[in-house]
């Protein structure tokens, strides 16, 4: 048995089965949780089809008065949400608890939105209206990275639209999401919101299910062309947030020790477990020597520890497996470059390895090609800023980007041709709902966020009317 309870048809149940969730920070069992079989995934589709209709007709201002209360509700268990999302997530205190403020904000900034008629045609001949129209039921994939917040990417925009939901939360982070299922029992009518868990096998399912018309995933590019290979069978509307390879390029005439900060922040927020974050820095020579000290100091002062701790700054990697993953790129850092600072394996319980800075390194290694979703930094001298630009474009992924100079002027016309969904100057990591949020190349499929976003989860209906 288990605490925690599936969401499906409006009730709170049981799993078929349960699983173990690990605290990353001791590699203890944190909880048991239920599990889902593929029949009560099937039943957690037909709940929300089932519900759709009559969602769908409800006005819109009705639907953005619900998810208004689930923004409340979660304010009102803000702490014990954090808590719980640093024992299964890993990350500090400080990082968990802002969160969840994240996420109330989202959910609240993202259900002020409209679906108005758009007339674009009245004469005396015709009119024509465009309308936006519910798809039906979504199926949402969350990652483990940000298992809250990004279920306020999807979910207010969604049920906003008129559209049902079946959220499936990653295996070794469905504890918050299944927290906040057992809110949403309490705020939509049944079958509107269902939350199943998994073992990494019913993502297919939900995939391919004839009854699901859109999938928004949030995950790697790898695993995002499966979804989009199985969501291939119906023609489903998809919504593909993928990974990054994120590459701040810093111009010689910056103060090292002023943008240091900055980039250190960008780059190991979440242990370096962020789509969005900073992946490989492009610092010209003239200040590279400096550079490079500076974030190797900040590196070593870092505190590295159990999130619950006071002061810690960078917890342990999520999982297992992305922690033998990172402790590659580790290898491959010290192969190919030289390290600065960390490059340490705790030996210690928990997935810890200390916040890592590497020198010496060039495009082709391991290291800087590929995204290492960790906190390892590699930092590669360039003479020439459009030599930079060119390798930093030269990736297959496109998700963000960032220029750092005192120069706006430059910066601006650089920041302009980096093939990226999302550019920074002289920051990085700074986003919010009301701005458009999209990969290019690799790097997604489709907007999160804003406007834009609202109408991913849409049909357009055009009505013309002869007069």
């Amino acid at each position: 048995m288990s605490d925690y309870k599936l969401l499906i048809g409006g009730r709170l149940v049981d799993g078929a089965k349960t699983m173990e969730v690990i605290n990353p920070a001791t590699e203890e069992v944190l909880a048991t949780c239920p599990r889902a079989s593929e029949a009560q995934l099937d039943e957690a589709v037909a709940a929300a089809k089932k519900a759709f209709p009559a969602w769908a007709a409800k006005p819109i201002e009705e639907r953005r008065a619900l998810i208004l209360k689930l923004a409340d509700a979660i304010e009102a268990q803000a702490e014990d949400f954090a808590r719980l999302l640093t024992q299964e997530q890993g990350k500090p205190l400080a990082e968990a608890t802002a969160e969840i403020a994240y996420t109330q904000a989202f959910i609240r900034q993202l259900a002020t939105h409209d679906l108005p008629v758009k007339v674009l045609e009245d004469n005396d001949r015709r009119r024509v209206e465009q309308r936006r129209r519910p798809l039906g039921v979504v199926g949402a994939i969350i990652p483990w990275n940000f298992p809250v917040l990004i279920v306020a990417f999807k979910l207010p925009l969604a049920l906003l639209a008129g559209n049902t939901m079946v959220v499936k939360p990653a295996p070794t982070t469905p504890l918050t999401t299944l927290k906040l299922g057992e809110l949403m029992a309490e705020i939509f009518p049944a079958g509107v919101v269902n939350v199943v868990t998994d073992q990494n096998d019913l993502g297919g399912r939900l995939s391919t299910h004839p009854d699901v018309a859109k999938i928004s995933f949030t995950g790697s590019t790898e695993t995002g062309r499966k979804v989009m290979a199985s969501a291939a069978s119906s023609i489903k509307r998809l919504t593909l947030e993928l990974g990054g390879n994120d590459a701040a390029i810093v111009l010689g005439d910056v103060d090292p020790a002023k943008v240091a900060p900055g980039i250190f922040g960008g780059a190991f927020l979440n242990a370096g477990q962020v789509c969005l974050a900073i992946k490989r820095v492009y610092a010209h020579a003239d200040i590279y020597d400096a550079l490079c000290a500076e974030l190797g100091r900040l590196a070593e002062e870092a505190i590295v520890d159990d999130g619950l701790k006071q002061g810690v700054q960078i917890g342990p990697l999520q999982n297992a497996a992305q922690y033998e993953k990172v402790k590659g790129f580790l290898a491959d850092a010290r192969a190919n470059g030289t390290i600065v600072a960390g490059g340490v394996v705790e030996d210690r319980p928990g997935y810890f390895i200390r916040p890592t800075i590497v020198r010496d390194i060039s495009d082709g290694a391991k290291l800087v090609d590929e995204e290492q979703f960790g906190p390892i930094l590699p930092v590669i001298r360039y003479e020439d800023a459009e030599d930079a630009l060119a390798r930093a474009n030269a990736s297959d992924m496109g998700l963000g980007g960032s220029v750092w100079s005192t120069d706006r002027e430059t910066a601006r016309d650089l920041a302009g041709r980096m093939e990226s969904g999302t550019v920074w100057i002289n920051k990085h990591l700074d986003f919010g709902p009301n701005m458009p949020f999209g990969g290019a190349k690799q790097s997604g499929l489709g907007v999160e966020f804003a406007e834009e976003g609202l109408h991913e989860f849409t049909q357009i209906h055009v009505i013309n009317e002869a007069k």
